[in-house]
């Protein structure tokens, strides 16, 4: 999970650079950058847990709904809050933090990072 948390790490970088005012980020593009780096480290430490798994890289999830189909055979029978708890990363990592840019209040940029170190570190090996 090394390269996982160093990209969750690289988020928090970008997030530095990222002017806060009244608690909320007023430049959207470091955050963007941000979210979008963190994802990454979601999607990064699924892919490592199944490799160890046994499945080829050939055979990794190229897309969100083959990573669900992935979550549901591979990691829900042993914890199935994990594919909930995807399914709130990818809405608040991905779509509004990174694909559309809504996601700016400090707060809820820190909680949802928060949020993908503790998924990781879940499903660590």
């Amino acid at each position: 999970m090394k390269e996982a948390l160093r990209y969750l790490n690289n988020a928090r970088e970008i997030l530095k650079s990222a002017p806060i005012e009244d608690g909320t980020h007023t430049d959207i593009k470091p955050v963007r950058e941000a979210c979008g780096a963190a994802y990454l480290a979601v999607l990064m430490a699924i892919d490592e847990y199944l490799l160890k798994r046994g499945l080829g890289k050939k055979n990794l999830p190229r897309s969100v709904k083959t990573y669900r189909k992935a979550l549901q055979k591979y990691l829900a029978i042993h914890n199935g809050k994990l594919l909930r708890e995807f399914e709130a990363l990818y809405e608040a990592l991905h779509i509004a933090g990174y694909y559309r840019g809504n996601l700016y209040l400090v707060d809820m940029v820190k909680d949802a990072l928060k949020a993908a170190r503790a998924f990781i570190e879940k499903i660590r090996f």
